[in-house]
């Protein structure tokens, strides 16, 4: 499926990923802030903007956000299901979650997946997940528990299609080859934090096992806590935000600062945003189906959709990638 740009050029607006029948848009919208730093009202805003723009693949996960003052868990999965009621478009919407840090329902025991599974679902007002994934690996659980738990869950009907994050390679190797030798339910997907300030996150053993088994990555931290955007800058005003510690780090290391200026290149020369090209340089990057941003207002979401149709070319990228080495 494509849609039209502004310009009347079709728009690459569906890709499948891996090998799973879910086409999904290039750009997912991340539900971390949903029931955290955007209300119910604000949420449904940037909601019916995403949609309203052709987005519908929609992440999220079962711990959200359990580390806010007065929250428990599972706020984001809540906010993201009354709005799935409230619109009636359940069928139209890739709905994506994780399961496995939630405070009651900590690591990947079969029983533990299980439960957090039924919680998910019920959060979400749902009867099926289309991707679920592991949040984080449990290296105390045999991936052949786990594995056999997820194919469960797709044998069931409760899930769609299974993907894995923050996962070692030699982990997510033997989780691809026990799914094949037994037959079992598979990883479509790969959600690694990734972006132009943490390559080595992914880029390497990790990209190569998801290239030869042919996961699609759904990066997260896609701007680096905002960093990408150029709000934060050397010697720059401090900026109101929950994640401003997180971002400004980077202003220290030795690659954020050139980062910065590559991206102010190549942003002055599209006429954009830098997060949208830092988001595109994402696009451009092999296994990379459809990277995650959040966007806690309307106002911060146009940035984040026309990542999709900005086309970089080779030397703009290479200036990107040398700058971030």
């Amino acid at each position: 499926m494509t849609s039209t740009s502004a310009s009347g050029s079709p728009s690459p607006w569906r890709t499948t990923l891996g090998a799973s029948d879910l086409s999904v848009s290039p750009l997912s919208l991340g539900g971390n802030v949903f029931g955290w730093t955007a209300d119910t009202e604000q949420s449904f805003a940037v909601l019916d903007a995403y949609t309203a723009a052709g987005g519908n693949f929609i992440d999220t996960a079962d711990v959200y956000s359990a580390w806010a003052p007065g929250n428990s868990g599972g706020e984001s999965e809540t906010v993201l299901g009354e709005w799935l009621a409230a619109r009636g478009n359940r069928a139209e919407i890739v709905v994506a979650t994780k399961v496995g840090s939630h405070p009651e329902y900590r690591g990947l025991k079969a029983a533990t997946i299980a439960a957090a599974t039924e919680q998910s679902l019920r959060r979400l007002g749902t009867d099926t997940i289309d991707l679920l994934y592991t949040h984080f690996d449990d290296e105390s659980t045999p991936v052949e528990e786990i594995v056999t738990a997820l194919d469960a869950l797709v044998r069931a009907g409760k899930v769609r299609h299974i993907a894995a994050s923050n996962i070692s390679p030699r982990r997510l190797t033997d989780s691809l080859e026990f799914s094949r030798r037994e037959g079992l339910a598979a990883y479509v997907a790969l959600q690694p934090r990734y972006n132009l300030v943490s390559r080595d996150s992914y880029e390497g053993e990790l990209a190569d096992v998801a290239a030869a088994f042919g996961l699609s990555a759904v990066p997260y931290a896609g701007l680096a806590a905002g960093f990408l955007t150029g709000k934060y800058r050397p010697g720059g005003a401090a900026v109101d935000s929950v994640r401003a510690a997180g971002a400004s780090k980077y202003l220290e290391t030795p690659t954020g600062p050139k980062v910065l200026e590559a991206l102010d290149t190549v942003a002055a020369e599209h006429g954009a945003e830098l997060g949208t090209v830092a988001l595109a340089w994402l696009l451009a990057q092999p296994t990379v189906a459809a990277p995650i941003a959040s966007a806690r207002t309307v106002e911060q979401l146009p940035g984040l959709v026309a990542a999709i149709d900005l086309e970089l070319g080779a030397d703009e990228i290479q200036l990107l990638t040398a700058a971030s080495a």
